[in-house]
């Protein structure tokens, strides 16, 4: 089956049909856009994996009626140093907002964001892998698995990473470390407080969800293999010595998954070919800033391709986004590689938590780089 249409966007996660329903509210009709993913809705509405959504990613949300959704607000963010004195504490009533961030499902913001693009009237093609792009001076041309096709105007690469020559380009790197994940409870719960703790090996990150909490712990991958290998009970009493005993004990894990870290980030493009979030950037997980940082791509997009769907646009849009791409990527490449070893670097974690503890405008500076990036 041949298809033509004015914007094509491959890749129907979040960032791809939250850019599917900007456009539409900006005043494109829904016609007009055809979504392509190689899952289905049904096995991407399933994905159980937890997200990190940022107080302006609710607002982005917000604007095209994605919002409530199933979460768990952060009210506080803690962050410490394992063996080192100082800590800091960002909170929700020193930046006066709701809740600095979310806590959610991939497959339930996917769910909301599906049936809110069937109501503005986009078209979807799933599933339906995209096998080959041609680009030519007038349009791109989509090739299909099963045979079909999709001419655009425009193409958006919104999954599935970086693409032709503008992968050779991308800036890679391999942070030696592997991050597993799992839900996990504890024995004393703290209602809606986030943890960012630096070990020797890597950030251990625990998000409020539900009763308990989404585990994100960065080791090196032969101690991944160690506590994948581990039964719950020894997984959960070295997940405690790492992390302390500020929830009481740890009670329960579900089942541990593992991969593996690493930077892949550009700036993407061609005449008639952009890229947004994990197509146009891979990050660490560390402070979480991967999918927020491709919303904030797709509400940049939106604005433009709304306007007007052309090269000139795309070009614009890579200039709006460089200073906040570039921004966010620094960060967490920087904070990434201090803390994938126990480097000497590392001691001055301490003293430098305490200080932003102490004052409070560095305290708000991280805070909205956290909620907002770089504006």
């Amino acid at each position: 089956m041949h298809t033509q249409t004015e914007i094509a966007i491959c890749g129907a996660g979040p960032a791809g049909m939250a850019l599917a329903a900007l456009l539409v509210k900006r005043g494109m009709a829904g016609e007009r856009i055809v979504l392509v993913d190689a899952k289905s809705l049904e096995a991407a509405s399933a994905d159980p994996r937890s997200l990190a959504l940022s107080w302006g990613s609710r607002q982005l949300l917000e604007q095209v009626g994605a919002w409530p959704l199933p979460a768990t607000e952060i009210h506080q963010i803690h962050v410490s140093r394992k063996g080192q004195f100082g800590r800091s504490m960002i909170t929700r009533d020193e930046q006066d907002v709701p809740a600095l961030g979310y806590v959610t499902r991939y497959g339930d913001v996917v769910k909301v964001l599906a049936g809110v693009c069937e109501r503005l009237g986009v078209r979807s093609l799933r599933p339906a892998r995209v096998t080959r792009i041609d680009e030519a001076p007038e349009q791109v041309h989509l090739v299909l698995a099963d045979g079909g096709s999709v001419d655009a105007a425009i193409v958006v690469q919104a999954e599935g990473g970086l693409f032709g020559e503008q992968a050779d380009k991308a800036v890679k790197r391999d942070y030696g470390q592997t991050a597993i994940i799992a839900q996990v409870s504890t024995s004393a719960p703290v209602a809606h407080r986030a943890y960012e703790r630096f070990t020797g090996e890597g950030p251990l990150a625990l998000l409020p969800q539900d009763d308990g909490y989404a585990l994100v712990w960065c080791v090196r991958p032969e101690t991944a293999e160690s506590l994948l290998a581990l039964g719950d009970a020894a997984f959960l009493k070295k997940l405690g010595e790492t992390f302390g005993e500020r929830l009481g004990t740890f009670t329960g894990a579900t089942r541990r998954l593992a991969f593996p870290l690493g930077l892949n980030a550009g700036m993407p493009g061609s005449a008639r070919i952009a890229a947004i979030g994990n197509a146009a950037q891979t990050l660490h997980p560390v402070a979480g800033q991967g999918l927020n940082l491709g919303l904030r791509d797709a509400a940049v997009l939106a604005r433009l391709l709304a306007q007007d769907a052309t090269p000139d646009m795309l070009s614009q849009y890579a200039a709006l986004r460089r200073q906040d791409r570039d921004v966010t990527v620094k960060l967490t490449d920087t904070m990434a590689r201090i803390f994938a070893n126990d480097s000497p670097i590392q001691a001055l974690l301490g003293v430098s938590l305490a200080a932003i503890d102490v004052i409070a405008p560095a305290r708000s500076l991280l805070a909205e780089l956290m909620m907002y990036g770089r504006r």
